[in-house]
């Protein structure tokens, strides 16, 4: 195998197959090219398919199970209020970088969920949107700043905040994807490197505040308006980006797109507490006066059986004896006591009585291991259409809105993935069948030359193999 195969990842946070592939690609010329001169899928997100931990379960292959982080936020123990969030030193697996390090190859890294606090690699870091607002620590080597600051004084930007000013935000935006794109030349052009990925996190915030603008069947699409356009501009601003890229890649680099996860118009929120409650699971002592979170409500542990969190997902919690403090589910009962609460949620209906798709999860059958602060259950309420509200005090079941601001879209699970060599030319469609994203890190260390770890949850794809090695 040739061992002087670089790889170029950009990743494109929540870009959804139908979109890019269907919708927008003629209007994208240099990912048009890529798809025809190279090779595309639909890339299948994990379980569940959420930023946090779906771009890692990418990087390292193993599952959330495997990797203990199953979202952004996990309860500390087993407490009934106290939480924490995911950062870079949650991951204990291997990343293709670090598997590449070993084999003295170097890389290049920006913006990665998660990815703050830095820690050392082989090659140069820049941290992702945990990144505390204008935190000096956010480099690997830490001195990799100063050339930042050098380069765009302090405008380098790691996200952008929801807002009901959708003006301000695009502005804001543009801003963040234009500064980052000017570090992201100067080291491809600086640095040496075998291995260089960037996400390009602007992308999922775009359609959470504009998706029900563009998406013309979206429940709350408003015909003729003046933000209809948003999305596929930025969509052609970006692929202008990746022109330049490509570009500045020799013969000797592959260039892959990736995303997460997908994305869909958000029908509304459904209150999984308020339903719990509703149904006996949960218990209060006194109901809010106002919306209310859940660790702030006065619950009554001692006669409560489960609680939810709310999210893109549901996480329900069974209230065990012997494992919560106020635990009153006795560990005989477990088994049929989840079972009965999954036959439940099955059945949940929308606000007209609709049938809903919704799907619910043992951890432990969907991942097999699983460590840290796993969910007794795993909800998707109608296939992730409608996203779970965790907060108390609504007196309803089914909200319109996101119940912690500003949202049009939800996470769903069909993703991208292209590849493209300049040597690459096509005599027929390279479209693939759907890959999955357990598949991506096997797949970019066989292309450099590298054997898989055996106990990796995915496997090289061997139409990606044969095309790469063939040029």
């Amino acid at each position: 195998m040739n061992s002087k195969k670089k790889v170029i990842v950009i990743g494109l946070d929540g870009v959804p197959s139908n979109l890019l592939f269907q919708e927008l690609s003629k209007s994208l010329p240099n990912i048009r090219k890529m798809m025809d001169n190279g090779l595309y899928a639909t890339l299948r997100s994990c379980d569940p398919p959420i930023t946090i931990p779906a771009w890692m379960v990418m990087m390292t292959s193993r599952t959330p199970g495997e990797l203990g982080v199953y979202g952004w936020r996990h309860r500390t123990g087993y407490s009934y209020t106290e939480a924490w969030i995911a950062n870079s030193l949650s991951i204990k697996e291997p990343k293709v970088w670090d598997l590449l390090a070993k084999e003295g190859k170097r890389a290049c890294l920006i913006g990665i969920p998660p990815s703050y606090p830095p820690t050392s690699v082989k090659g140069n870091l820049i941290t992702c949107n945990l990144t505390p607002k204008n935190s000096k620590n956010f480099t690997y080597p830490p001195e990799l700043a100063d050339e930042i600051e050098g380069l765009v004084g302090d405008s380098y930007m790691f996200d952008v905040r929801r807002t009901d000013d959708r003006d301000e935000f695009r502005k804001k935006l543009y801003e963040m994807t234009e500064t980052r794109f000017k570090v992201i030349k100067h080291l491809l052009g600086k640095e040496q490197w075998d291995y260089f990925m960037v996400v390009e996190i602007g992308f999922d915030r775009l359609h959470h505040m504009f998706w029900k603008y563009y998406d013309k069947l979206h429940p709350k699409y408003p015909p003729n308006n003046k933000y209809e356009q948003v999305i596929p501009d930025y969509y052609r601003y970006f692929d202008g980006i990746i022109g330049e890229i490509l570009s500045l890649a020799d013969d000797d680099t592959y260039v892959v797109l990736v995303s997460d996860h997908g994305t869909g118009g958000m029908k509304g929120a459904f209150c999984v507490n308020e339903w719990l409650i509703n149904e006996g699971y949960l218990v209060l002592k006194k109901y809010p006066s106002d919306i209310t979170e859940l660790d702030r409500c006065e619950i009554d542990w001692d006669k409560t059986t489960a609680w939810g969190w709310g999210g893109y997902y549901a996480r329900i919690f069974l209230n065990m004896k012997g494992r919560e403090s106020n635990g009153i589910v006795p560990e005989s009962e477990y088994g049929k006591v989840r079972d009965e609460l999954k036959a439940r949620i099955l059945t949940i209906a929308g606000p007209h009585g609709e049938k809903l798709d919704n799907c619910v999860f043992h951890p432990e059958r969907l991942y097999g291991d699983c460590n840290g602060s796993k969910p007794d259950l795993l909800v998707y309420f109608d296939n992730l259409f409608w996203r779970s509200a965790g907060t108390i005090g609504h007196k309803a079941l089914y909200l319109s809105e996101n119940d912690t601001g500003p949202d049009d879209s939800v996470h769903l699970m069909d993703g991208i993935f292209v590849i493209y060599n300049k040597r690459g030319k096509n005599d027929h469609d390279g479209r693939l069948d759907t890959l999955s994203i357990y598949d991506v890190a096997p797949t970019i260390l066989d292309i450099m030359g590298i054997q898989p770890p055996y106990d990796f949850s995915g496997k090289v794809s061997k139409e990606v193999s044969q095309w790469a090695h063939n040029l």
